[in-house]
């Protein structure tokens, strides 16, 4: 949001500070965040989205943050949403005092300048298991040895380092399905190639996969976590199936690499990126669970990162390896 990244002044920063610990004492300065966002949007929804999170979720935390004001904030009778006069108060407020906070942020960086040549990477878990050591390891035979701290997240975790200034670069899977939700204004994105999603199974002593997707009967299905990024995509693989398999799920969890010890021990069926099973398909441990071309999604695998003009800290080694990437 623009206003959390506005320059303060010196006499702003030192009366700002003793604010921030005099009157964050219970309140979560995400709830100041949601609260700007939703002075410039004017919309619930709108902010909720901005926020990453659904819009029940948000209207607690602005409940919460009236409840800790003990006045209303939000005039709810109008349309779009404005502030009450409280509210008013508290925006120029917040603003203030975020602005503060994030040039506390910004100091404490600048004392880490030993750091300075460590790229930070938020991943989200199956990436970080599959894609991101093969890509960093053939990324460093072409431009170098690259210093890297790798921040493994789930999706929503990981785009929220990267809006939240807690990372220098954040790869992640794209399709048109299920885009992220980050504003082409403040972030660009780079293509770093393309990932299949397809159904796995063990493999018979013939060689055949023990469970088939759209089998006879109910198969037994290793699923992805409700929310899962990677649960939408198989979502979304269901629906463009001809005939929609009958599944019924046995287990589940949020990441990818779990589904596949799963798999491998003969559970059930899994829908697992093809970078994760290259040496089970080549020891034939694992094989798929129906016809090429059947039950699969393409994926792109994007990097992003916050413009330069916006950026609040910019790292020269991620700066190199932005424009690297560039050249293709």
């Amino acid at each position: 949001m623009r206003g959390f990244f506005i320059a303060c002044p010196s006499k702003q920063w030192s009366e700002s500070v003793p604010k921030v610990a005099a009157t964050l004492g219970g309140v979560e300065t995400k709830w100041l965040e949601d609260f700007v966002s939703l002075a410039e949007t004017r919309s619930f929804s709108r902010s909720a989205q901005l926020r990453h999170v659904t819009q029940p979720a948000f209207s607690r935390r602005i409940q919460a943050l009236e409840a800790w004001a003990g006045v209303d904030l939000v005039d709810r009778s109008s349309y779009p949403t404005r502030l009450t006069s409280a509210g008013e108060t508290l925006h120029a407020q917040a603003l203030e005092i975020l602005t503060a906070l994030q040039s506390a942020r910004n100091l404490m960086r600048s004392h880490r300048a030993s750091g300075q040549d460590v790229i930070e990477f938020a991943v989200p878990h199956t990436l970080a298991f599959t894609f991101f050591p093969h890509w960093l390891m053939e990324l460093r035979g072409r431009f170098g040895s690259v210093k890297s701290r790798l921040i493994a997240l789930n999706v929503h975790d990981a785009v929220l380092r990267l809006t939240e200034g807690g990372c220098d670069l954040l790869i992640a899977y794209h399709h048109a399905s299920q885009p992220l939700q980050l504003s082409p204004d403040r972030y660009e994105m780079l293509s770093l190639g393309q990932e299949t999603l397809a159904a796995y199974a063990k493999a018979d002593p013939a060689g055949q996969p023990l469970f088939r997707l759209g089998g006879s009967g109910p198969v037994p299905l290793l699923a992805y976590a409700s929310g899962a990024y990677m649960g939408h995509m198989v979502e979304q693989i269901i629906r463009q199936m001809p005939a929609p398999p009958t599944l019924e799920t046995l287990y589940e969890t949020d990441m990818a690499e779990g589904l596949k010890a799963m798999a491998l021990e003969g559970h059930g069926l899994a829908f697992l990126p093809a970078s994760s099973v290259r040496k089970e398909l080549k020891a034939r441990r694992l094989v798929p669970a129906a016809p090429a071309g059947v039950g699969e999604l393409t994926m792109e695998v994007r990097i992003y990162r916050e413009r330069p003009e916006v950026a609040r800290h910019a790292k020269p080694a991620a700066q190199a390896l932005w424009e690297f990437l560039k050249q293709g």
